[in-house]
Order: C-alpha cells, then sequence, then structure tokens
C-alpha cells in the first residue's frame, strides 16, 4: 500500500504548524489532506475557545 505523499511510517517528514488558540504543534493528517492550507485549529475545544475570545 503506497501513499502519495510518501508517508513511510516516518512522522518527522510529515509538515507541522502550530494551533492558533492553545500554540501546540499539529502535523499532518490523512483527514486535513485537502485542507490543510486552512487548517488552524488543533481540536473542535479550540475552535469553540477562539470563537469566544473574538
Amino acid at each position: 500500500m503506497s501513499e502519495s505523499n510518501g508517508f513511510k511510517g516516518n512522522k518527522a517528514g510529515l509538515a507541522c504548524k502550530t494551533c492558533a488558540v492553545c500554540g501546540r504543534p499539529m502535523t499532518w493528517r490523512r483527514a486535513w489532506a485537502r485542507h490543510w492550507a486552512e487548517v488552524r485549529y488543533c481540536s473542535h475545544a479550540c475552535r469553540r475557545r477562539s470563537r469566544v475570545r473574538a
């Protein structure tokens, strides 16, 4: 089974971002593959907290 992004089990090679709310590092996930550029929050909880702040 070959993945299109070249992932072979080494998570160090995956793209990373920091969460806009809590600052935790987020690693690329297959579920986010189609919209990785728009991903800003690490979880639903952080997404809710961002709305409370604004």
